[in-house]
């Protein structure tokens, strides 16, 4: 299906789409318009729900609420305070997944020219995820405490967020899912005037990308598809590779 760039008037084939998205770490200060984030919204809800829950709340935040929790965020950071997230995850990869942590690292900061005994770039680097990467826009995705374990749906809230990412992208606005952005949650819970009954589960930053930061030219690595698909019950076997030697998408 030929998707309609509503911003650019680009048609976008749906591969397309998924191929070129990247995640983008810069953005211009301009604001994004209420529609177009109510359009963005109308398209991402339509992602798959175990049994149609929905599980999702979606806090859409700009302005100064967003400064204060910039400022909230990199204030408590520099004091040491600890991370608090409103559910335990893994804070260290091992193996290949932190493999592939580091090859886009490398990446990232090979565009950026940051040097690995650069101690201020990096820290620098670092802060700007707690500042949302000083986005326009931050989405703020949340679910009811009452569903814990909560696995189904946090399983929910990275589909629709995969969701938001697209239609983003399609109406020429970048975005990256952020981890950092949520590490204090008492911060964003506050300024973002989230309830006590639903928990943080992540952040979108969004906004126009700027086309002079270098960093959003990289495309991460994929995979082949050798190492993580296992065909089971085909008669037939591939008859050649499943996928191209790796390239880089988004």
């Amino acid at each position: 299906m030929r998707q309609q760039n509503n911003v650019s008037g680009v048609n976008m084939e749906f591969e397309e789409l998924v191929k070129t998205r990247r995640s983008i770490r810069g953005y211009k200060k301009d604001p994004v318009p209420l529609t177009v984030l109510q359009e963005i919204v109308e398209i991402a809800k339509g992602a798959p729900s175990s049994m149609n829950t929905q599980p999702w709340h979606m806090h859409i935040i700009t302005g100064e609420p967003l400064e204060r929790i910039r400022k909230g965020n990199t204030e408590n950071m520099i004091a040491g305070v600890a991370p608090k997230r409103d559910f335990p995850m893994k804070e260290s990869y091992e193996g290949v997944h932190r493999q592939r942590q580091v090859d886009v690292a490398i990446q990232l900061f090979s565009a950026m020219g940051i040097e690995r005994d650069d101690k201020a770039r990096r820290t620098d680097w670092v802060m700007r995820g707690f500042r949302q990467f000083d986005a326009p826009v931050s989405i703020v995705l949340t679910y009811d405490k009452y569903l814990e374990p909560a696995a189904i749906s946090q399983f929910d809230l990275g589909a629709v967020s995969y969701g938001i990412c697209l239609a983003a992208w399609e109406r020429g606005l970048g975005t990256v899912i952020n981890g950092q952005g949520i590490m204090q949650s008492d911060v964003v819970r506050e300024h973002a005037n989230i309830p006590d009954d639903q928990n943080i589960m992540i952040c979108i930053a969004m906004g126009y990308p700027n086309d002079d930061f270098s960093a959003n030219d990289v495309k991460s690595v994929r995979a082949n598809n050798e190492d993580f698909v296992h065909f089971v019950g085909f008669e037939e076997s591939p008859s050649k590779p499943l996928t191209k030697p790796k390239k880089e998408i988004a």
